[in-house]
């Protein structure tokens, strides 16, 4: 089969999309960065696409809230083209800023369910500030917790990096993380460290920013659509690890996996 074509949605304030259109390339993927304000003037473009990523970076400066424009801008402008792209066999992929966009413009946690509705969007979450209000850029461990998101499939425990200010995912009412938990839709946790050689380990919390029930990401209910924090295109060969040669790592990283699954799924 053709490789599959990957939209790597970008907008003003986007800095991660290069890295990420690489890591699709990587994997057997067809990228093409497209920029917002071409989507908006041709929605019907999408259509093209397999896959839409929407990556890391700081999108119209995070001004008024991280991701809160460029959310606005699906939610206003692209609604029924996403609404096509979310009915077909297609997948979404949000990463840091764009995990940010697509919770807040609503493709997740509900995906399809609720995006073609065309209802007043009532969020359930939102993604605000880290507990310790700051930046915060390290390593995190994580444990894969959705074992039908075609993004994390034969993914146990990995380790990624973060770099996020605003990563603190929150709930309106307990019952949203119960039924979360029952939709198989809690991806990633955030969990601690091993210790070492030495029988140590960081001193740092394994939850860099307090999220709820330690959720590093999201799936919808059809596993076709993720969101989350770390950054799994800074990881795409054993080397970039920070403990590499500690470790002997080589090869591909675990983030590489992320992407390789989703070309993988059109083959």
């Amino acid at each position: 089969m053709a490789a599959p074509r990957v939209c790597v949605l970008r907008a003003p304030g986007t800095n991660c999309d290069l890295e990420t259109a690489f890591a699709f390339e990587c994997c057997g993927g067809r990228a093409q960065g497209v920029h917002l304000f071409r989507l908006l003037e041709q929605p019907a473009l999408l259509d093209e696409f397999q896959i839409l990523c929407i990556p890391g970076g700081f999108s119209y400066g995070d001004d008024i809230g991280a991701g809160v424009v460029f959310a606005s801008q699906l939610r206003a402008h692209l609604r029924d083209a996403l609404a096509r792209f979310l009915a077909a066999d297609k997948l979404v992929l949000g990463i840091c800023n764009g995990f940010q966009v697509i919770l807040k413009a609503g493709l997740l946690p509900d995906g399809a369910e609720s995006w073609s509705r065309g209802e007043a969007y009532e969020p359930v979450c939102t993604l605000t500030w880290n507990n310790n209000g700051k930046y915060t850029a390290r390593w995190v461990r994580l444990k894969v917790a959705s074992r039908h998101n075609v993004f994390l499939r034969e993914l146990d425990e990995l380790d990624l990096p973060i770099a996020h200010a605003e990563g603190r995912l929150v709930v309106r009412q307990p019952e949203v993380l119960e039924r979360w938990q029952v939709r198989g839709q809690m991806a990633v946790r955030y969990i601690p460290w091993p210790a070492d050689e030495r029988g140590l380990a960081p001193t740092w919390p394994a939850n860099p920013n307090g999220a709820a029930a330690d959720l590093a990401g999201l799936s919808d209910p059809t596993g076709r659509v993720l969101g989350l924090m770390p950054h799994p295109e800074r990881f795409l060969f054993a080397t970039q690890h920070p403990q590499w040669t500690r470790r002997r790592l080589s090869g591909a990283g675990a983030g590489r996996k992320i992407f390789q699954n989703a070309v993988d799924y059109f083959r």
